[in-house]
């Protein structure tokens, strides 16, 4: 599958915060860390099947932020974030692709393919490779994973 490639640092946290995730029961969605000007954030996506609250966020920063400072895994300094992986949240993990068999998706080709680069259908299936995808019209198309730009998950707010 066409995954997210994690830094180093961004491969170390997740393996440090999805125990805590776990224990709290809470899906670890992703883990960012990016300079933004020259300030850098450590974001920490989280979900459940309820959906995500301000307090759930808090719930997982007080031991998420104990435990990077216990640990001290990264040498700059930086702002945690604890947040919702939003309703339109890329699938960027295999887990990811599994858990939304049956969704919405958008996907965003690199080139069009038959005149088409944005498709909205059902993901029926995904492996290493592809996916499949159900249109409205009611064709099944496969689209490999390397010709994607993203794929998301869509809602429709007409």
């Amino acid at each position: 599958m066409k995954l997210k490639k994690f830094g180093n640092t961004e491969r170390k946290i997740y393996d440090l915060v999805k125990p805590i995730t776990d224990e709290l029961e809470y899906f670890l969605w992703d883990i960012s860390f990016v300079k933004e000007g020259a300030v850098w954030y450590l974001r920490v996506f989280i979900d459940r099947d309820e959906g995500i609250s301000i307090q759930d966020c808090e719930t997982v920063t007080a031991p998420v932020s104990d435990m990077l400072d216990r640990e001290d895994p990264i040498e700059q300094s930086y702002i945690l974030e604890v947040g919702s992986a939003g309703l339109e949240r890329e699938l960027v993990r295999e887990e990811h692709f599994e858990a939304c068999i049956g969704d919405t998706v958008q996907v965003r080709l690199i080139r069009a393919v038959d005149g088409e680069k944005d498709i909205i259908g059902t993901l029926l299936s995904a492996d290493r490779d592809k996916i499949t995808v159900r249109t409205d019209d009611g064709n099944e198309k496969e689209y490999m994973l390397a010709d994607t730009a993203h794929v998301k998950l869509y809602l429709d707010f007409a």
